[in-house]
């Protein structure tokens, strides 16, 4: 049986992480951006991990290596971001081919140093090997307050849904260049920017729930539902999309608000907060737009479009694209 027929990647998941060792020490495993673990005090650990390997998560043809290793920083961050923490710590796993240049990796890391640099993140260890293709892993490590760690499972029906940002703008450059064009937006693709820990930390002091957008709108609010056993209305037309991302979009056909909704790789932040809390949040922080409002679970979880209601689906999934 192929993990398609079971559902997909989020399927496979939980068929694989049924059992749990009973530690103490774990405060939130496998279901969140990073697991939450016992640290000091008055704060706990996060540990995150993302890997990214060539022709799924990025083609040479389009990245420079530059590009690619300030990507691998950037997902990981983002991550620990989405929990209200820091992030302190890297380990990184390669695999590369028998014919990587040096000159090549020489850039690779200069695109990850600078990301780290500008997140205050060091480098402590890792491991490289050969393959077939480029396989780039990294373990991110970082800690956050006790009383501020966000977690999807923290949303109660009546919080408004935010988004940080615009949305979008990654698929719309993947489009473009599926497309055949070399030119028109493509840096939300290419150099893809999470938030920064300053900005995640303002809205963790308000928020209640909160998610980074790796896999669509879509997917991040469904996930936030699931964790926190309720519904959710996403309104169609406050999906906040840049001019860019609408021009992309027209320029090959496409519709921008379902790049928001299903592309991904944006690394805005998803959150709730409750309404008498937007004010408060306004005076640190007011890049946001809200979407929507998570409902009680009877309602479902829908797209509100003119009136009609649409099936939310879930975003991008590795085993059904």
């Amino acid at each position: 049986m192929k993990i398609s027929e079971i559902g997909g990647e989020f399927a496979f998941i939980k068929r694989v992480t049924g059992v749990s060792h009973p530690d103490p020490a774990i405060i939130r495993g496998i279901g969140d951006d990073c697991a939450v673990l016992e640290y000091t005090s008055d704060k706990y650990l996060l540990v995150t991990v993302d890997m990214m390997v060539e022709n799924s998560h990025f083609s040479l043809d389009w990245y420079t290596p530059y590009q690619v290793g300030m990507k691998l920083m950037e997902v990981n961050v983002s991550d620990i971001i989405s929990m209200g923490g820091s992030p302190r710590w890297a380990f990184i796993s390669l695999a590369l081919t028998r014919d990587t240049e040096v000159e090549f990796m020489d850039e690779f890391y200069r695109g990850l140093y600078d990301s780290a640099m500008k997140h205050g993140v060091a480098l402590v260890g890792g491991d490289t090997t050969h393959g077939r293709e480029l396989v780039l892993n990294l373990a991110l490590i970082g800690d956050v307050d006790r009383d501020q760690v966000r977690l999807r499972s923290q949303a109660g029906p009546g919080d408004l849904i935010c988004v940080t940002g615009t949305l979008g703008k990654s698929e719309a450059g993947l489009r473009l260049l599926l497309a055949g064009r070399r030119e028109g937006y493509l840096a939300g693709y290419l150099e893809p920017k999470c938030r920064l820990e300053r900005e995640g930390k303002a809205i963790a002091r308000h928020a209640r729930a909160m998610i980074d957008v790796s896999d669509g709108l879509g997917s991040e609010v469904v996930h936030i539902c699931e964790e926190s056993v309720t519904g959710a209305r996403i309104d169609w037309d406050r999906i906040p999309l840049s001019s860019q991302t609408v021009e992309a979009a027209r320029a090959v056909g496409g519709d921008p608000r379902l790049y928001a909704l299903y592309g991904g790789e944006d690394f805005e932040l998803v959150f709730t907060i409750h309404p008498d809390s937007i004010g408060a949040l306004k005076n640190d922080f007011t890049d946001f737009t809200v979407v929507g409002e998570i409902l009680p679970k009877e309602a479902g979880i829908f797209i509100s479009r003119n009136g009609e209601r649409l099936e939310l689906k879930g975003g991008y999934d590795h085993f059904r694209e």
